[in-house]
């Protein structure tokens, strides 16, 4: 498979990932709202407030779910995966001698032709240390020594 390729099909798994995280937070939000919609004032009181409470806050956390998505959303934007740079920068492939790596969003491991890829984020601590880095470039993380063996 060629890098394009490879980049191509990194990049469609992240927006996947990116639309199944928002799909999910989006049935929440409306699973939420139709039981704050339901909840109706009974002779146990306290126990509605404290349930209407407990809704408002999952609420509130899936709202910032969403920015969090929003934000993985710019992210992906910005990725241009026809550009081919040697130091590594945001939607690099980084192949080392221990993983291979897809800076972009905080994906998780990504499976493409039979390997496996991290796509991390250039804010996670490994982003940070990768970024600007290019092929034959070492660093350590977690206390292991990695080389980096190519830059896509």
């Amino acid at each position: 498979m060629s890098q394009l390729k490879i980049k191509e099909a990194l990049f469609k798994l992240c927006e996947l990932f990116v639309n199944k995280r928002s799909q999910t937070v989006h049935e929440i939000i409306s699973s939420n709202q139709k039981a704050l919609q339901s909840e109706t004032k009974s002779s146990a009181g306290d126990k509605h407030e404290t349930g209407r409470a407990m809704l408002q806050l999952e609420m509130e956390k899936a709202s910032q779910q969403l920015e969090g998505i929003s934000l993985m959303n710019q992210i992906l934007s910005k990725i241009d995966i026809l550009k081919l740079s040697k130091n590594v920068c945001l939607g690099s492939i980084i192949i080392t001698d221990t993983a291979n790596y897809f800076l972009s969003i905080s994906a998780g491991q990504l499976v493409v032709d039979g390997k496996n890829y991290f796509a991390i984020s250039v804010s996670s601590p490994i982003g940070k240390l990768l970024l600007g880095k290019k092929q034959n470039d070492g660093f350590v993380f977690n206390g292991n020594r990695m080389k980096i063996n190519q830059v896509l």
